[in-house]
């Protein structure tokens, strides 16, 4: 038996973390035990839209907390049952399954559509998923994923994925088969390094799934809750798909997910789904809040108001430092580096106080707090300016 003797050895070691410990955090900024201050322009992965600690989300909490933690999936509580009908009347969906984490949505829509596939489709299970894809970190996700790293990882995967090219229309096509039961996709691969589907392949999928009788999933964990100036991606496309999983940003810091599906793909039978604490009061009054405040017009304008500022702002900066281009929408934004230089950026910039994201050597990403102000976007912009001029980047345009 061995006895931890740093205050980090306890936790199991998956990923690099720096060495300090965040005990605060209020908007866009974080402190550390030593006082410090950083801008957060990562936000837990998109999973903050209202910032770190939002008075909305912690009054939710403490009120809910004192009234009733979870009776057990197999009651209905008050708050699921409002966050569930507020989902719908802001959807194209009929029916919700809350969950605890993206991954847990994604599995569930898997299995969903693998459902149908068995009670409509003559036994059909294959789900045409895209390279480059991240659908989360249970085996059949890591499966559905088309992420590289992933390959040589805890086989024997879960099989039934074929891996069609995002924004290429005859690779899908190509592998349609009897066999086929869906097509899964994000609407913007996040983890590749912010590349979107064209609302144009979008509309031409939703087309083609319908002429095949598939059903179409999108992977709105990254995307959803206004992240791309829309409360859901889809309808910069407008498009119905058949099934969408949630995370991230409907619980505004806390883990709270949601699969949802039309009335038409919704097969499950009592037994084939479930989860101990799926639904629970607690995270649904958190997410409730959220969605009050993340689906105002007003809120969605100022965050598409934003998402152009940093835009802009970000297109300006590497013109003066001859960067490539900028992928995303809204407030899901990368910089092209041109060069494999993403980690240093990052460590740089986190020394300096500010909070970037690397998701490939030549990227990076950008995913604020949706009310973000543009002091805090110049701020980010500043320091990046700042890195590069001292890396002797700078090339001047005339």
């Amino acid at each position: 038996m061995t006895n931890a003797t740093h205050p980090f050895d306890a936790l199991m070691d998956i990923t690099a973390r720096p060495e300090v410990v965040f005990v605060r955090g209020a908007g866009s900024y974080l402190w550390d035990d030593n006082r410090k201050r950083y801008l957060d322009f990562v936000q837990g992965w998109a999973v903050n839209p209202l910032g770190h600690s939002p008075d909305v989300v912690a009054d939710a909490l403490a009120a809910q907390a004192k009234r009733l933690l979870t009776p057990s999936p197999a009651f209905y509580n008050e708050p699921s049952l409002k966050l569930a009908k507020a989902l719908v009347e802001q959807s194209c969906f009929d029916k919700v399954f809350f969950a605890n984490s993206g991954a847990e949505a994604n599995e569930g829509a898997i299995k969903l559509a693998r459902k149908y596939g068995a009670l409509h489709k003559g036994g059909a299970f294959e789900i045409i998923t895209f390279e480059g894809g991240f659908h989360g970190r249970t085996l059949a996700t890591m499966s559905a994923s088309g992420k590289k790293a992933f390959e040589p990882l805890f086989e024997p995967k879960v099989s039934g994925f074929r891996k069609a090219k995002l924004n290429d229309l005859d690779s899908v096509k190509a592998l349609i088969t009897d066999n086929t039961v869906a097509v899964m996709l994000e609407p913007i691969q996040g983890e590749a390094g912010v590349w979107p589907a064209t609302d144009q392949f979008l509309q031409a999928l939703r087309a083609l799934t319908k002429e095949h009788g598939l059903l179409l999933i999108v992977d709105e964990i990254q995307t959803g809750m206004g992240r791309t100036g829309k409360l859901f991606h889809y309808e910069h496309a407008g498009i119905e798909p058949d099934i969408m999983t949630l995370g991230k940003g409907i619980g505004g810091g806390v883990p709270l997910a949601a699969l949802l599906a039309t009335e038409h793909a919704s097969c499950f039978e009592h037994g084939d789904q479930g989860g101990t604490f799926n639904g629970n009061p607690l995270m649904c009054a958190a997410g409730l809040a959220v969605l009050e405040q993340v689906s105002q017009p007003a809120f969605l304008k100022s965050a598409v108001d934003s998402g152009l500022y940093l835009e802009s702002e970000l297109q300006r900066l590497s013109a003066r430092h001859g960067l490539g281009e900028i992928r995303g929408r809204g407030l899901l934004l990368a910089l092209d580096l041109k060069l494999p230089i993403g980690a240093s950026i990052v460590a740089q910039a986190f020394a300096a106080g500010v909070l970037i994201n690397s998701p490939q050597p030549d990227a990076l990403r950008f995913m604020p707090a949706l009310n973000v102000t543009r002091e805090e976007i110049s701020e980010m912009i500043d320091c990046l300016d700042a890195i590069m001029v001292k890396a002797g980047a700078a090339r001047r345009v005339a």
